[in-house]
């Protein structure tokens, strides 16, 4: 009896743990009208120590500053998961987020190359071998003295064309799809980001030289030693912008885009938070990317003010009043002059739909 109690517990709380995990993945988007910086130009900072997995800076977007850098930093990874990064993906006449999440195996995020092991598609920078995380010194910064869980193998990149894009889909962006294996991760239990990584992103959105506006694609912090340590002895700056920098010709908040279920509201109500939609998501199914593909025809980079949207169908024609016949009569009493003619009715106007 005994037994049977623990067993149904146990069931239970399993059964609220995965709950928990569908809910926090839900599809929720923060949707923009101007496409991000180029990825700025970075060294890796040395790795702290073992167990430590590295996650690439990315850009981060908040409704009172535009575009800000989240910076890249060392985290202590759960054991046995893989971190996929979030990306920036054109579609429907916006750039949405997407973001990252721990699993099993990398899953797409957008072919954007990051560096470090991250090259666009699945990562190059470590594995794990039983309960411990072993690095690639060909392409992480990392020192024997204080870890010892290393190999060397030398990773070829195909695309040999340099390339700073920071989003996929669009005019200029990156043009990869996922692969059936990118595919199949979409599909598995996925973690959301720790509660360091949370607590860095926000700690980023709060200085104000992290802001593009401020740094123009080249932040004096680009990447950190640790999540969260901003002190001066653990930021590395950028080296250089990624690409020419160009100041948006609208504000955020006139950039914000309404998610979807909001409805017909023209912007983002002022009493919202600031970051509200910049959350973690499970990547769309394989019918869901299909959709985005065919939205990604033809996108406006050049001037994101002007979105896309399905032209308005013609109002349907009104039925054309008909003549009432003439219908013949007696021949009166006395003769009289035959009835004039009845000019036909005119026509009614229709203007063009607006």
């Amino acid at each position: 009896m005994k037994m049977n109690r623990t067993f149904t517990r146990s069931l239970v709380l399993g059964l609220v743990l995965l709950s928990l995990s569908a809910a926090s993945f839900a599809q929720v988007f923060v949707s923009v009208r101007i496409g991000p910086p180029a990825l700025p130009i970075y060294a890796q900072p040395i790795c702290p120590g073992p167990g430590y997995y590295w996650t690439p800076g990315y850009w981060g977007w908040n409704d009172d500053g535009g575009y800000y850098w989240v910076p890249g930093t060392w985290v202590i990874a759960p054991v046995g998961l893989l971190w996929t990064p979030g990306y920036w993906g054109w579609g429907g006449g916006f750039y949405a987020w997407h973001g990252g999440y721990w699993g099993p195996h990398i899953g797409f995020y957008g072919g954007i190359n990051y560096g470090f092991g991250y090259t666009g598609v699945g990562f190059v920078g470590g594995e794990w071998r039983g309960g411990g995380f072993y690095y690639n010194r060909a392409v992480t910064n990392v020192s024997v003295t204080n870890v010892t869980n290393v190999y060397n193998k030398t990773v070829v990149v195909n695309n040999t064309t340099v390339n700073n894009v920071s989003y996929n889909g669009g005019t200029g962006g990156v043009t990869a799809r996922p692969t059936p294996a990118e595919e199949a991760a979409s599909h598995e239990q996925h973690t959301a980001p720790l509660a360091t990584q949370t607590q860095h992103e926000s700690l980023a959105a709060q200085n104000k030289q992290n802001f593009a506006s401020e740094n123009h694609g080249r932040p004096a912090i680009a990447a950190t030693a640790k999540a969260g340590d901003f002190s001066s002895h653990s930021v590395v700056a950028a080296r250089a912008a990624g690409g020419e920098y160009h100041a948006p010709a609208m504000s955020p908040r006139e950039a914000r885009a309404t998610s979807p279920a909001a409805g017909n509201k023209a912007a983002t109500p002022a009493s919202s938070k600031s970051n509200e939609g910049f959350r973690p998501f499970t990547p769309p199914s394989k019918n869901e990317n299909a959709s985005k593909a065919t939205n990604n025809s033809q996108p406006s980079h050049t001037n994101p003010s002007h979105t896309e949207s399905a032209p308005r169908s013609a109002p349907a024609s009104h039925s054309e009043p008909k003549p009432t016949p003439h219908t013949s009569s007696p021949p009166p009493h006395k003769s009289s002059p035959p009835p004039k003619p009845q000019s036909a009715p005119k026509e009614p106007h229709h203007g063009k739909s607006r």
